[in-house]
C-alpha cells in the first residue's frame, strides 16, 4: 500500500467508521441483556460483526503504518469480505427487520458505509499488479470457515443468525444451496479482481511509457 498521509488518514477513517459501527452495535446489544459475555457471543454470530471487525484490525494498522497488513492481497480480501456483506445485505436481508436508535446507525455503519469505502480504498490507493490467481482460493477460507462455524453453532443452539442459514426455516436444501451461491459468487468476484487487478496494472504502466 502507498504510505502517503492522504492513504494513512484514509485508512484510519474508515478504521473509525467500523470501530464506531462495532461499538454502537455491541452498546445496543448490551442494554437488551447487561452482559458483556451474552453480548460478545450474540455479536459474533453475525458475518457482519466479524467482518467490520476484520476491517477495524487491518484499516488500524494500515494508518499507523503496521508493515505486515500493507500487503495488497490482505487489503484486497478484506475488501472482499467486506463486500460480501454489503451484497448479501442489499439482496437478501434489506427491509426485513425494524431497526431504531442505535441500532439504525450501527446497520448504515456496518452494512453500507464500509462496503463502499473499503472498495473506494483499495481502488485509490492500493498498488496494483501484486494480487495472483492462487489468492481466491485464500481469500474463500474465511466466507467458508463461517457458513462451517454458522451451521455448526445453530445447530447446537437452534439459533440462525441469518434466515438464509436457517434449515429450520427454508429447509436443508435451500440452505445448502444458498451456500453454495454464495460461495460460487465469491470465487467469481475473486477471480474478477484479480483480472482486474492485473488489467490496471497494464494500464497503469502503458500510460507510464507512452
Amino acid at each position: 500500500m502507498r504510505s502517503g498521509t492522504v492513504a494513512r488518514c484514509a485508512a484510519g477513517f474508515i478504521a473509525a467508521v467500523a470501530w464506531l459501527g462495532l461499538t454502537i452495535q455491541c452498546g445496543s446489544t448490551f442494554q437488551g441483556n447487561h452482559s458483556v459475555s451474552l453480548t460478545l457471543w450474540i455479536v459474533f454470530a453475525y458475518f457482519t460483526i466479524l467482518t467490520n471487525l476484520l476491517v477495524a484490525v487491518v484499516f488500524t494498522a494500515l494508518a499507523v503504518e503496521r508493515t505486515g497488513m500493507r500487503a495488497s492481497w490482505i487489503v484486497a480480501g478484506t475488501m472482499l469480505s467486506i463486500l460480501l456483506v454489503g451484497i448479501i445485505y442489499a439482496l437478501l436481508l434489506h427491509g426485513t427487520m425494524e431497526l431504531s436508535g442505535g441500532s439504525a446507525v450501527a446497520n448504515v455503519l456496518n452494512h453500507m458505509a464500509t462496503p463502499v469505502l473499503v472498495p473506494l480504498f483499495w481502488i485509490i490507493f492500493t498498488p496494483k499488479g501484486q494480487l495472483r490467481w492462487s489468492h481466491p482460493l485464500v481469500w474463500a477460507i474465511y466466507p467458508l470457515a463461517y457458513l462451517a462455524y454458522s451451521l455448526i453453532r445453530g445447530g447446537q443452539t437452534g439459533k440462525y443468525p441469518y434466515p438464509f442459514l436457517d434449515p429450520g426455516l427454508v429447509g436443508w436444501r435451500q440452505t445448502m444451496l444458498s451456500n453454495l451461491a454464495i460461495a460460487v459468487a465469491f470465487l467469481i468476484c475473486s477471480y474478477t479482481l484479480v483480472a482486474l487487478d492485473h488489467r490496471l496494472a497494464r494500464r497503469l504502466t502503458s500510460s507510464r511509457t507512452s
